[in-house]
């Protein structure tokens, strides 16, 4: 921005009576060229800031300010170049309390609101000048504020739009509980559920949110917040990072109520669970009798994913698992697992001799059953691997073969044109 100040040296403000105009608004003009500069500023920052909502308000309530004081430096110039004092509309420089430069300004700034607020109650103009720019000051006043009102109206809705969607999604609820007639005792434990995850997340929607970010973005954000909870389970002690940060994008969060059964024993073990926040306790089959206690950080059902054969328990449940309050469950499914592993052989075999560790510490492994399986296994690994050996040498074959017959056209195509060249 060029110092346009300096003009002061050889432009003396006094001299600038004869223009009826102000120096500084002359002398100072540029500085509007500053104005796309502060867009872009107020642009990155509402991007990167986390109360995009409350930035908004704030950059509208600037904005009301701006247009009031450039309004009112517009009248006090106006007023200037009519002359102080020669009628009741501009402004009254008489007395010594309006000679100083506080009262000029919040006089100015008094009169601008009031008429772009189109309250009015402000001296009646009393030349065509004056009507003139009232006129457009109350033309104007109209359009801004009301696309003003309008912007904050819009950004206190979007404040309150998840809280509204929210509110909409448990009506809907209340109402088919109600006309299905399934008890005040179950309805109340369905509005304590989302009373709950209201409070403890907002009701937030974490695959909708993230569903814009790319699959990379998505992935460091995932091992942000879960890999420290995926290491605490036992198997997955010890794996390469490439398996956790896979693993971790499977990880589903689970909210279950006070009384509520994660699972029962002899249930097919399909997913293994993570205590992310709350109580569990298992419980016998009498449902009274309280055999151990689950806190954030436990984990169970992780043998059974694994499906090892020579488990005695058959990948059932051995217990039954009851939330003792709110409880935050991370689950892994078993499918999530093993499509997983198929990417990571080695990491397979180890996490299988892991869980056959844990079952041999509990007496829950057939020795013979998992040596006869490792060995089909084995057998069947092998017969797979000579497979696909055998299908890569017909293929160099097939490729050879294509090599040589395309030799052969060709040199039978160059000796067909010189025969018909004689």
């Amino acid at each position: 921005m060029l110092p346009t100040d300096l003009a002061y040296i050889w432009w003396a403000p006094s001299s600038c009576a004869a223009t009826r105009l102000p120096c500084p608004i002359i002398v100072r003009i540029n500085r509007l060229l500053r104005l796309p500069r502060m867009w872009e500023w107020f642009d990155r920052t509402e991007t990167a800031t986390g109360y995009p909502n409350a930035f908004r308000i704030c950059k509208v309530v600037l904005a009301i300010l701006v247009l009031i004081h450039w309004n009112a430096c517009l009248y006090f110039a106006i007023s200037y170049a009519l002359g102080f004092s020669t009628d009741n509309w501009v402004y009254n420089i008489n007395g010594p309390k309006n000679l100083t430069l506080s009262r000029q300004y919040i006089y100015s700034f008094y009169w601008s609101t009031l008429t772009l607020t189109t309250i009015g109650e402000t001296p009646t103009p009393e030349n065509d000048a004056e009507y003139l720019f009232v006129v457009a000051d109350f033309l104007a006043g109209v359009l801004i504020f009301a696309t003003i009102v309008g912007n904050i109206g819009s950004m206190i809705s979007n404040m309150n739009v998840t809280r509204v969607e929210f509110q909409n999604r448990m009506d809907g609820v209340k109402q088919y509980m109600a006309f299905r007639k399934v008890g005040g005792e179950l309805e109340a434990r369905v509005i304590r559920w989302f009373a709950y995850t209201w409070a403890q997340s907002g009701a937030l929607d974490e695959e909708r949110v993230l569903a814009a970010l790319p699959d990379k973005l998505k992935a460091e954000i995932a091992i942000r917040v879960h890999m420290d909870t995926l290491r605490q389970v036992r198997i997955f002690q010890d794996c390469e990072p490439g398996l956790l940060e896979a693993l971790v994008l499977k990880l589903k969060l689970q909210v279950f109520s006070p009384g509520d059964y994660i699972c029962r024993k002899g249930d097919v073990g399909k997913e293994m669970y993570i205590v992310k926040r709350g109580s569990l306790s298992v419980v016998a089959d009498d449902g009274i009798t309280v055999l151990a206690t689950l806190g954030a950080g436990s984990v169970f059902g992780e043998v059974s994913v694994l499906e090892i054969a020579g488990n005695r328990t058959g990948n059932r449940r051995t217990a039954n698992v009851r939330s003792i309050g709110y409880s935050d469950l991370f689950c892994l499914a078993k499918r999530d697992l093993w499509e997983t592993l198929a990417d990571y052989p080695e990491a397979r075999a180890s996490l299988t001799e892991r869980g056959c560790q844990l079952l041999r510490k509990d007496g829950l492994l057939d020795e013979a059953v998992f040596a006869n399986a490792q060995q089909t296994q084995d057998s069947l690994e092998s017969g797979v691997a000579r497979l696909e050996q055998t299908v890569e040498n017909l293929n160099l074959r097939l490729a050879r073969l294509l090599a040589e017959y395309s030799a052969s056209q060709s040199k039978l195509k160059q000796r067909i044109s010189k025969l018909e060249d004689r």
